[in-house]
């Protein structure tokens, strides 16, 4: 297993388990948009595209959700 392989499955996994955690924490939902960060450069890195764009969006996404749950 390559260093870029290994990244990729370090940052999809940590995605998976703050996923799983957001319930618990507004700060889980803000770790899990930087994992996306962390999964968007992976797929930028490796040459696909689409995949570290839709990441990208993901980490907004979270970023925004996270703002909210801070508002409450």
């Amino acid at each position: 297993m390559d260093a870029l392989t290994l990244f990729g499955l370090v940052a999809v996994s940590l995605m998976l388990l703050f996923y799983a955690l957001e319930d618990k924490s507004p700060w889980f939902v803000l770790a899990f948009a930087g994992s996306c960060v962390l999964g968007s450069a992976y797929g930028f890195l490796q040459g696909a595209w689409p995949f570290g764009l839709v990441e990208g969006v993901w980490a907004m996404v979270a970023v925004g959700r996270w703002r909210a749950l801070r508002q409450r």
